[in-house]
């Protein structure tokens, strides 16, 4: 099993990452959340992963920190159902802290908002992992949401705005951070009809 991967960044897309180590090129999918920490190519990045062996694929996920890479862990090998790429747009749809928070307190609705995730999966990811995340994490996931910065919470709002009007989360969330960046003063409404007009 490859654990983690040091090398050279070559490529990096909202939801793929190229790395060169010991001179072979790796493609690893990766979620938003660790596409957020990526340096700039041609740096060198340790990457933690999980392969995933199919009949037809070897398939390397890859994650910016251990948090990420549990839930993604906890979900493939917990709850039925979810394999690697529903477990995946859980990490897109929500952080590990907010995600387990959700799970505590069997927010289905919450839950069913996350892209590729309906009423059923959710009831069965409460039911599956409600006693495996912990008591502390609804505390953890109030906490977390107070501390987000501004700028997070608007590029995070307005990511989901997009996404409940149709868009795909990657270019959705690619469009909105580029905006951001260009327009650092802008409200969430404004950063939504910039997208918009991108999109």
């Amino acid at each position: 099993m490859i654990s983690f991967l040091r090398g050279t960044v070559v490529e990096v897309l909202p939801m793929r990452l190229i790395i060169e180590a010991g001179g072979v090129g790796y493609d690893v999918h990766i979620p938003l959340s660790t596409y957020d920490r990526l340096p700039a190519p041609g740096t060198e990045f340790k990457i933690l992963t999980h392969l995933v062996v199919r009949e037809d694929a070897h398939i390397l996920f890859g994650f910016a920190t251990a948090e990420e890479r549990d839930l993604f862990l906890l979900l493939v090998n917990n709850v039925s159902g979810v394999g690697p790429k529903l477990a995946l747009a859980v990490l897109n749809g929500s952080s590990p802290v907010m995600f387990r928070g959700l799970v505590v307190a069997g927010d289905i609705a919450a839950l069913s908002k996350i892209k590729g995730v309906g009423k059923k999966t959710a009831e069965r990811i409460i039911v599956e992992l409600r006693d495996k995340v912990g008591v502390s994490a609804a505390w953890e996931a109030a906490s977390a949401q107070q501390s987000l910065s501004p700028e997070e919470l608007h590029i995070n709002d307005a990511v989901l705005t997009l996404i409940a009007l149709g868009y795909k989360q990657a270019e959705a969330h690619k469009v909105v951070r580029a905006i951001r960046d260009a327009q650092p003063k802008s409200t969430v409404e404004e950063l939504v009809k910039e997208a918009l007009k991108t999109l």
